[in-house]
């Protein structure tokens, strides 16, 4: 009996890693369809396997971690030959997200992000700070084994750093969100949503490819998403804008015309970082103060109970 308990335990826990790498593997080979060759190197503006990575630690715990080194080593394998060096990448790519899994858990992160520190807490100790890990490793190797000059190490570096920032950034509050939904919502809301949907995939594609520089278009709409429907509304509205941003810089159009590849690639992670930002800590800080407001009407009622429970025996006499 205690054998078959182990070998169920023993299952599941394999299940899971394949799971994750199925999940990292897939997400991988989505982003390599808009990768771009910088210096030689093969990099992605939006990696969201990292994002997925460190929403199945939060998840699963730190056991999945071998999935994460698996999804890394198969999706390396399927761009080219695998190299000694690779395997500092890999150790790379799976470092980063358990040290960010690692940092949200000392500060007590809190995987509904219904705080604003929670929100702090995975820009910084999920995204920004870890991440130089993974940039740094995964760039010293490529230099390193001879595949990348070092004159290009830094542009290099920080197409890997924000890549995969963005990555956690815009793959976990989506993950999540997409976790906690819960259909159907208040009929009441839907015309409002389908509002939202509608302006969104008008106003995105006329921002991200007009030459007339409108990129500034898509912030009403991140903060109509975030304040209206919170992190429900706003991760997917951040992947959307993220994707067109990507689509247009990839092909060169609207304000990414007429620019070198480096150019490019600063002013496409200006806007994926800054929608990031608007989106996740304004739905934050709304769905925080929404928590004390429900706090607050829960304390007002039952202090409303004991005032009318201590008068009922007066009014008796």
């Amino acid at each position: 009996m205690v054998r078959t308990e182990e070998l169920r335990r023993l299952s599941e826990a394999l299940l899971k890693v394949l799971a994750v790498a199925a999940a990292y593997y897939a997400t991988g080979r989505l982003g390599l369809w808009q990768r771009i060759v910088l210096e030689g190197a093969v990099v992605t503006p939006l990696w969201l396997p990292t994002g997925v990575a460190v929403t199945c630690l939060l998840w699963m715990g730190l056991r999945i971690w071998p999935g994460i080194a698996l999804g890394a080593f198969l999706l390396i394998e399927s761009i080219g030959p695998f190299s000694l060096s690779d395997l500092g990448i890999v150790a790379a790519n799976t470092l980063a997200p358990v040290c960010a899994y690692l940092l949200l858990r000392k500060v007590r992160f809190g995987i509904a992000m219904d705080r604003l520190r929670d929100g702090v807490a995975l820009v910084f100790l999920g995204g920004l700070l870890p991440i130089l890990l993974s940039a740094t490793v995964g760039t010293g190797v490529l230099a390193l084994s001879g595949k990348l000059a070092w004159n290009a190490f830094w542009p290099v570096w920080a197409a890997w750093w924000t890549g995969d920032a963005m990555g956690v950034l815009v793959g976990t509050p989506l993950l999540i969100a997409l976790s906690r939904a819960r259909l159907p919502w208040n009929t009441h809301r839907w015309p409002e949503a389908t509002a939202l949907v509608v302006a969104a995939a008008v106003i995105t594609p006329l921002a991200t490819r007009s030459a007339l520089a409108l990129l500034f278009l898509v912030f009403p709409l991140l903060t109509w998403a975030a304040l209206r429907f919170q992190l429900a509304g706003a991760a997917p509205c951040v992947l959307f804008v993220s994707v067109l941003g990507i689509s247009a810089a990839t092909d060169h159009v609207g304000p990414f015309a007429n620019h070198t590849l480096f150019e490019v690639m600063v002013n496409l992670q200006a806007l994926n970082g800054s929608a990031a930002l608007t989106g996740l800590l304004l739905a934050a800080i709304v769905t925080e103060q929404k928590s004390v407001r429900r706090k607050i009407e829960q304390a007002v009622s039952d202090l409303t109970e004991v005032v009318e429970h201590l008068a009922a025996p007066r009014q008796e006499e």
